[in-house]
């Protein structure tokens, strides 16, 4: 590098893979497996949710929530979470990663077990309970997204950082398929010992007393695996990327080091402050951040923004889709145990058959093809499968052509989690400057989150466009999910064109994908253009 490295980063990049990598994806990737279950639960018990507190005695179908409530319970913990990542991803880079991570994952502990706990004397009461503690739920869960990214950026070396950071963000299938393993168990615990008729044979039976224990024990459970880890993210030492170039302390940076890779690091200050010197220190709102980093920071926000409409609405609803397809049965012939039992068997299954595969995917390839490559990949892929389900959508929900729907639903799952919703996450934390890497990290994946707010709260009103003979109110029609995933595509074809504004970081160090020193390339030849010839 033309005006040298810190010892200690060198190091860094060019560590062998050893055990402090593991734990780091392990310790910053048990956040994620706890986001992906506290997200996503919430989908598996809205339809119970709506039995228990909406239905109206002596009404024909089951009770279910008002799209207004349905919206706000699934798409609060989004809004917290848009503001954790703009708050949490400042913060890491103003008092640094380590003394911010811990807050977030206890806040995530406190608001899980409290959204169980939500009491009220009416319907609206619970729902309004529930809400508030959803809301900062995701408050913490959103400042998870930039420090776990940031930090595990800033531990791995250059030639496999991509695949441990996307096996951070793995973690996430694994508790998307938590979520459902354990309503099933739950659900499937309760309904042996509560057998409950179908509500067409019995509707004030079918929903017994005791179904209100299973949503609580299903959200409650989310802060098991949040509190486990916390012991181990407070032992973790600060980055050496953050003490050296932000803090602007590489003899401690080399001493933290020298533990972690367990090898003798030692800076030469005199090395160092000549090295922070000679770099420019611009901000985020310079017309110098705005010069180097401002199609970045755009093609970063765009991208992760579209992608996350077309992710989270297909996760959120994926049970009412299954519905308007007839995967799942009518809700009046089945107890309110035995349908969240049934979606969230399905749920899971997509999620071991479709999500867990393309995140693993990534992980594999990442580093051999690229970031820039899976990402418009993953894009084109997502736009054809849903194109392919909405074109001849009126041949899926003929009987007997289920199983194909799902099957090429699944498919958008694995091209969206071998592509964009996995690079997304991998590409801020690597292109800029560490100052701002959290930051401008925070500020992509905010974007992100306003994207799943657009698609929790838009595609619940637009699949729920009601057909007046449709028997079962609060399940789309046909008309309503066919237009959605239209729109779907198009958010992709979106997605696919601002790929082109990002860089693509692969085999590079941090420094060098940053562009970060760029100002010492300059200097070191001008002092050679200067130079007297021999």
């Amino acid at each position: 590098m033309a005006g040298g490295q810190l010892q200690v980063l060198s190091a860094l990049d060019s560590a062998k893979t050893q055990l402090y990598h593991f734990t780091a994806i392990i310790i910053a990737g048990m956040g994620f497996f706890t986001d992906a279950y506290d997200l996503f639960s919430i989908s598996l018990v809205t339809k119970l949710l709506g039995r228990i507190y909406y239905y109206e005695p002596g009404s024909s179908t089951p009770g279910s929530l008002p799209p207004n409530v349905s919206a706000a319970v699934n798409g609060v913990a989004f809004c917290g979470a848009l503001s954790g990542q703009l708050f949490f991803g400042w913060l890491g880079d103003k008092m640094g990663r380590k003394k911010v991570y811990g807050m977030t994952l206890m806040l995530m502990v406190i608001c899980c077990i409290a959204s169980g706990l939500s009491l009220g004397s009416s319907a609206k009461g619970v729902m309004a309970t529930l809400c508030f503690f959803r809301f900062w739920l995701g408050f913490g869960i959103g400042g998870d997204y930039p420090l776990s990214a940031t930090i595990m950026s800033e531990y791995a070396n250059k030639k496999t950082r991509g695949a441990f950071i996307a096996a951070v963000f793995a973690m996430q299938g694994f508790g998307n398929l938590t979520g459902g393993v354990v309503a099933l168990i739950v659900s499937a615990a309760f309904r042996a010992k509560y057998k409950a008729p179908a509500y067409d044979v019995d509707p004030l039976a079918s929903t017994p007393p005791e179904s209100d224990y299973v949503w609580r024990i299903i959200l409650m459970f989310g802060a098991v695996p949040a509190l486990i880890t916390y012991y181990w993210r407070m032992k973790m030492p600060e980055t050496a990327r953050y003490t050296a170039l932000v803090a602007k302390n590489a003899k401690k940076a080399a001493a933290d080091m020298t533990t972690v890779l367990q090898t003798d690091l030692e800076e030469d200050a005199n090395k160092a402050e000549k090295l922070f010197n000679s770099r420019d220190q611009f901000g985020l709102f310079s017309k110098e951040f705005l010069r180097r980093h401002g199609l970045h920071l755009m093609g970063t926000t765009v991208c992760w923004f579209v992608l996350d409409i077309a992710f989270y609405s297909q996760n959120l609803f994926q049970k009412d889709i299954f519905s308007a397809v007839g995967w799942l049965p009518k809700a009046k012939t089945m107890s309110a145990l035995e349908e969240l039992f049934k979606i969230a068997r399905a749920q899971s299954l997509v999620a071991l058959c479709g999500t867990i595969p393309g995140y693993w995917f990534t992980v594999a390839f990442i580093d051999i093809i690229g970031r820039f490559f899976i990402q418009l990949m993953g894009f084109f892929m997502m736009t054809a499968f849903m194109l392919g389900l909405a074109i001849p959508y009126h041949h899926w929900t003929t009987k007997g052509n289920h199983i194909g729907f799902v099957v090429m639903y699944a498919f958008t799952f694995f091209f969206a989690n071998f592509g964009p919703n996995t690079t997304t996450f991998i590409v801020p934390a690597e292109i800029f400057p560490a100052r701002l890497r959290s930051t401008c990290h925070g500020i992509s994946s905010a974007a992100g989150k306003a994207g799943s707010i657009v698609g929790s709260f838009g595609f619940l009103y637009a699949a729920q466009s009601t057909d007046p003979a449709q028997t079962d109110p609060g399940y789309p029609t046909g008309i309503g999910v066919r237009n959605t995933l239209f729109v779907l595509a198009g958010c992709n074809l979106i997605g696919l064109i601002f790929t082109f504004f990002v860089p693509e970081a692969k085999g590079k160090s941090l420094e060098e994908a940053s562009g970060e020193n760029e100002e010492e390339v300059i200097e070191a030849e001008s002092s050679y253009n200067h130079a007297e010839p021999v």
